[in-house]
């Protein structure tokens, strides 16, 4: 199984989650970050349909795969 690490950072004067190299929009507070950091975590871990999923690599290359709705990451936050 898949393990996701939020984790609570200052940037862009304000504060964040991030999750490996990409953060969130910016929040005004640790405790707004926070909050949205463990709401989307629960999010992650809800199941859903099976669908067809389109992402971009980190060499710019798009891929498209099956992603199943019941294969659900495990989630923690570090604030």
């Amino acid at each position: 199984m898949a393990k996701v690490v939020y984790r609570v950072v200052q940037h862009d004067g304000g504060w964040a989650y991030k999750v490996g190299d990409v953060f969130s929009e910016s929040y005004p507070s640790h405790d707004a970050a926070a909050a949205a950091a463990h709401a989307a975590a629960a999010k992650q871990q809800q199941a859903d349909e099976t669908e067809v999923i389109e992402y971009q690599d980190r060499k710019g290359r798009w891929h498209t795969e099956t992603a199943r709705g019941d294969d659900r990451p495990e989630t923690s936050v570090i604030e």
